[in-house]
């Protein structure tokens, strides 16, 4: 991936993940290879656990802690109402700048 689109990725990486805790819950390490398996191959472990820990502490998901066959238990998180709440605002907002690139790109109109 290169600069320009990794510097896209950081403005929209918190509702690509919420987007994919509201189909299922999920744990870190999962989340980040779910995004890497779509092509987001520079994205780090610890990116989406700083990323975790923001959205747990501003109320956005619910937090499961589940054992492990491999050492301590997984934290598996769920999007909760206030986390949709959030999403769904996201997508208002990802829907307003998508279709205003793409009339930019059509020339203006």
């Amino acid at each position: 991936m290169g600069k320009q689109a990794t510097e896209m990725l950081k403005g929209t990486l918190e509702g690509i993940v919420l987007a994919l805790l509201s189909g299922r819950a999920a744990y870190g390490y999962e989340i980040t290879a779910w995004l890497r398996d779509q092509g987001f191959t520079d994205i780090a472990e610890g990116t989406i656990y700083a990323l975790l820990i923001r959205a747990e502490q501003r109320g956005l998901v619910d937090v499961e802690k589940v054992p492990s066959e491999k050492g301590p238990p997984r934290k598996v998180y769920t999007l909760n109402a206030r986390g949709q709440e959030y999403l769904n605002e996201f997508w208002r907002t990802w829907s307003f700048l998508s279709e205003r690139l793409e009339q930019l790109r059509e020339g203006g109109r």
